[in-house]
């Protein structure tokens, strides 16, 4: 038998007894090493879970007695702060003193026209009373369009010099949007950790109460601003008074978007129409800003500006009966720099959905003190 004969039969022998695996087919077990190699171990795979967390939760207090005066004689273990039930660490604490980025958001839609020259008075408010020495503030205005009118800039000449030079633009009021670009620009701004100094990110608005043809929701607008710890602070401009000082006309259009609704109120109150001299009604604001931030989907028409003022701690002014758009200005100055700043980072609680902050004062006289801070933020899954 010839030498290839006799491999062709030993071949055929081997795939009759099993012993030669075919190419198709992977070995039925691992393989033995080789004498002198180093066996190679699979890649160890973590089975922890992939959790969300947030990195800084800033969240400015608001104290005052009995007489509604302001409290500054309080420290930092003067608090207790709970994110959903859980005991937080402060890491950052100042009362006034952290420098403020501000975003100055003006409606310039002709509605409001007859309070233009007022409006146009500002300026200066905004950047000695609001800003002051060490902040640094951007203008937005907006109608049907949302426009930068100033970056942000620690020269106050300039942020009154283009509050001067406003003028009215269309009819529209693109209210929402224009937040939402703010909240982006404040979002960028440096924050106080307990190793470095930061920035208030406070997002200071002149406007209606009404949004018309915006992309954007108040509740998506209102989540970001929590998760960046913007504040919302608002001077709500009526467009009662405006009719009062224009000449005796109304050709003003009806600008509330089909498929809006009222907030809900509180359970087992009736719900009464809203006017300008009982803008709150039976709303109970704190509730109605969760609401907002957790049915991001659904749109609202009423409250909005005091809404967004509650959900992050700010305040809403209104300036239809007693009280100027100056003084409303100077009344907000004037509680920036007289709050408490609290920071910390969440331990113990990295669930999605909304967290519920409680800010408590530890001292004798605790229940004749009047607290006010952000009610929480909501916390999507990562696959949203």
């Amino acid at each position: 038998m010839s030498r290839i004969a006799s491999a062709i039969l030993t071949f055929t022998l081997l795939l009759a007894l099993g012993g030669v695996p075919s190419r198709a087919q992977s070995p039925s077990g691992p393989l033995p090493p080789r004498p002198g190699v180093e066996v190679q171990l699979p890649p160890v795979v973590s089975e922890a879970k992939v959790k969300v967390q947030v990195a800084l939760v800033n969240t400015p207090v608001t104290v005052r007695n009995g007489r509604g005066e302001m409290v500054h004689d309080l420290e930092a273990g003067n608090f207790k702060i709970m994110d959903n039930g859980i005991a937080q660490q402060i890491s950052h604490f100042d009362l006034g003193g952290d420098p403020i980025s501000m975003v100055i958001l003006i409606e310039t839609s002709s509605r409001i026209e007859p309070l233009w020259p007022q409006v146009r008075k500002t300026g200066i408010l905004f950047t000695q009373t609001v800003m002051g020495p060490n902040g640094e503030a951007a203008v937005v205005g907006f109608n049907d369009s949302v426009d930068k009118l100033q970056d942000f800039t620690t020269n106050g000449d300039l942020v009154e010099n283009t509050i001067a030079h406003l003028g009215p633009g269309t009819s529209g009021s693109k209210l929402y949007d224009a937040m939402a670009v703010s909240v982006e620009m404040l979002s960028g701004r440096s924050q106080a950790t307990a190793d470095k100094p930061g920035r208030r990110r406070v997002l200071m608005i002149l406007s209606e109460a009404t949004d018309a043809g915006s992309e954007a929701k108040l509740g998506e607008v209102l989540r970001q601003a929590q998760l960046a710890n913007v504040t919302i602070y608002s001077v709500g401009l009526s467009t009662t008074r405006a009719e009062l000082q224009a000449k005796p006309k109304d050709t003003r259009p009806q600008i509330t978007p089909p498929g809006t609704f009222p907030l809900p109120p509180q359970p087992g109150v009736p719900q009464t129409p809203t006017s300008e001299e009982n803008r709150y009604g039976n709303i109970d604001l704190m509730a109605a800003a969760v609401w907002v931030v957790q049915h991001v989907h659904d749109q609202v028409k009423d409250h909005a500006l005091e809404v967004a003022a509650a959900a992050t701690g700010g305040a809403h002014l209104a300036t239809f009966k007693d009280r100027s758009i100056e003084k409303a200005i100077d009344e907000i100055g004037g509680e920036l720099h007289s709050q408490y700043t609290i920071s910390y980072t969440p331990t113990g609680s990295d669930a999605a959905g909304y967290h519920e902050i409680k800010v408590n004062v530890v001292r004798h006289d605790a229940k004749n003190l009047k607290v006010r801070a952000r009610p929480g933020y909501y916390l999507a899954s990562p696959e949203n």
